[in-house]
């Protein structure tokens, strides 16, 4: 927020709104790419009820811009005001992956925040809108493909993961049904992240950090 005007009051104010404002902050990094997401909840600022979402191309160097990243959107100094966490859990790239799951729960446990893992096919799932029984699968090149299946369910036709995802070996067909990629799109996918953490602690749901825990289908260490 930008205060017009030049005396140091309304700067003063919109200042004072912030630190009153609490925050929503999601973070994806399945694939190359960092999806970075906050939400701003009710409050007396200008800024409740918005959401800000990026996506960074880091490829290999998420270890070192992560923290960076995260501040472009969300200052370390306003850190202490979120309410709530939300991370991507996999499957996708082991260090990238876990670099944020860590972040996550660490956050989580010190600053004593619930913690939402929501794993990365559901979230694509959720985008695609599927509206039928579907295997989301991933490619992993002479291992296979990693799959999990997803459904419509309840009266308002929520999307859930009904079989988790996990390796069927390259002579091992998946069971039938449609089947559809399970690409991640940033920063789309961390809107869907942040729409469930959302609604999650509208409904006053629990989330301990301690279960969260990275998705590895295949071990990091296969084949060595």
């Amino acid at each position: 927020m930008r205060a017009v005007g030049s005396g140091s009051a309304p700067a003063q104010t919109c200042r004072d709104e912030e630190e009153l404002m609490a925050a929503v902050l999601a973070l994806h990094s399945s694939s190359e790419v960092l999806g970075v997401g906050v939400r701003w909840l009710d409050g007396p600022s200008a800024l409740a009820g918005s959401t800000v979402v990026r996506a960074f191309p880091l490829g290999r160097e998420l270890s070192n811009q992560l923290f960076s990243c995260i501040e472009q959107l969300l200052p370390a100094e306003q850190w202490p005001q979120l309410s709530r966490l939300a991370v991507a859990t996999g499957p996708g790239g082991f260090t990238g992956t876990r670099l944020t799951v860590v972040l996550a729960r660490t956050l989580a446990q010190q600053l004593q925040l619930p913690l939402d893992g929501v794993g990365s096919f559901l979230l694509v799932a959720r985008r695609l809108g599927i509206g039928e029984p579907t295997w989301l699968v991933q490619e992993l090149p002479r291992r296979g493909v990693v799959a999990g299946f997803y459904a419509p369910a309840g009266p308002d036709r929520a999307i859930i993961e009904l079989e988790a995802p996990r390796l069927f070996a390259p002579d091992t067909p998946l069971p039938p049904g449609p089947q559809l990629s399970a690409a991640a799109l940033l920063p789309n996918d961390v809107e869907q992240l942040l729409e469930l953490s959302v609604q999650a602690a509208e409904q006053g749901l629990a989330a301990p950090w301690q279960p969260v825990l990275p998705s590895y289908p295949t071990s990091p260490v296969a084949g060595l």
